[in-house]
C-alpha cells in the first residue's frame, strides 16, 4: 500500500457526497490522501478491522468472508466510485468481512471521527451513508438464502446478468464483457470452483456467453434472465 501523490480529490467522483461545500471538500481531501493497493493486498480484514468510510477511486475491491470450512463467500465486487466499509458508530459492524483489492486500485479513506465531523451533522448523508453500508449486509443475506434454495445454475445467470448491469458495453459488438475469473465468479455464488466452470461451460455450449481469458462476454440475455428465475 502506497500513497498515490496524484492530486484529485476522491469526494468529487461520487454522488454521495453532492450536497457537501466546497469548503468541506477540500477539508476531507486533506484528511484523505488517496492510498494505492496492488491486486491481492487486504484493504482491511477480520483480524485488522478499521472503523473507516473508503471510497473506490479506481480498480476494483472485493468484499468476501471466510466461512467455517474455509470457503470464501464474496458480498460484492465493488467499481470505481463505490462507498464501503465499518462504521461502529453508525452501528455497521462487520468485522467478518475482508476487502482485497483485485487489481491495482486507487482508495481514499476516512476515519470514523472525520464522518462523524462532516457528515453525521447533516441527516440527508446520514441516511444516505446508512443506506449504502446495509445494501452490504442486505446482500450477504441474499447470498446466504440464494445458496440455501436456488440451483447453482440460477444463482450463475442471475450473478452475471447483475454483474453485465455495470459492465462496460463494447462500442462496436455492443456486448458486455465481465472482467472476472471462474474463482472470482465462484467466491460470489459460494461455490467450488469445479462446480462454477461446469456450469460456464454448460452456458457457453448453449450459446448463452462466451468466455475469454478472465472475461465472459453475454451473448443472450434473455437466455440467462430465464434460467435465473429457476428455483429447483
Amino acid at each position: 500500500m502506497a500513497e498515490t501523490g496524484e492530486p484529485f480529490s476522491c469526494l468529487n467522483a461520487v454522488e454521495l457526497f453532492a450536497d457537501l461545500t466546497a469548503e468541506d471538500l477540500a477539508e476531507l481531501d486533506r484528511v484523505s490522501p488517496p492510498r494505492l493497493f496492488h491486486g491481492g493486498e487486504l484493504v482491511f480484514s477480520q483480524s485488522q478491522p478499521v472503523s473507516a468510510l473508503f471510497i473506490l477511486k479506481a480498480g476494483r475491491i472485493r468484499i468476501f468472508r471466510v466461512a467455517e470450512d474455509g470457503r470464501t463467500l464474496t458480498i460484492a465486487i465493488l467499481e470505481p466510485g463505490a462507498v464501503f466499509g465499518e462504521m461502529l458508530l453508525m452501528g455497521m459492524q462487520m468485522y467478518d468481512n475482508y476487502a482485497e483489492a483485485l487489481e491495482e486500485s486507487t482508495v481514499c479513506q476516512l476515519s470514523a471521527a472525520d464522518v462523524e465531523d462532516h457528515f453525521l451533522s447533516n441527516p440527508k448523508l446520514a441516511v444516505k451513508i446508512s443506506r449504502l453500508l446495509g445494501e452490504q449486509v442486505a446482500r450477504l443475506e441474499e447470498r446466504l438464502t440464494d445458496m440455501a434454495l436456488r440451483p447453482l445454475s440460477a444463482r450463475t445467470a442471475a450473478t452475471l446478468l447483475k454483474l453485465a448491469e455495470a459492465a462496460p458495453r463494447s462500442r462496436f459488438t455492443h456486448s458486455t464483457s465481465i472482467k472476472l475469473t471462474h474463482e472470482q465468479l465462484a467466491g460470489l455464488l459460494g461455490a467450488t470452483r469445479e462446480a462454477t466452470s461446469k456450469t460456464m461451460s454448460d452456458f457457453a455450449t448453449r450459446n448463452l456467453i462466451k468466455q475469454g481469458r478472465g472475461r465472459i462476454i453475454i451473448e443472450n440475455v434473455d437466455g440467462l434472465r430465464g434460467i435465473s428465475r429457476a428455483t429447483f
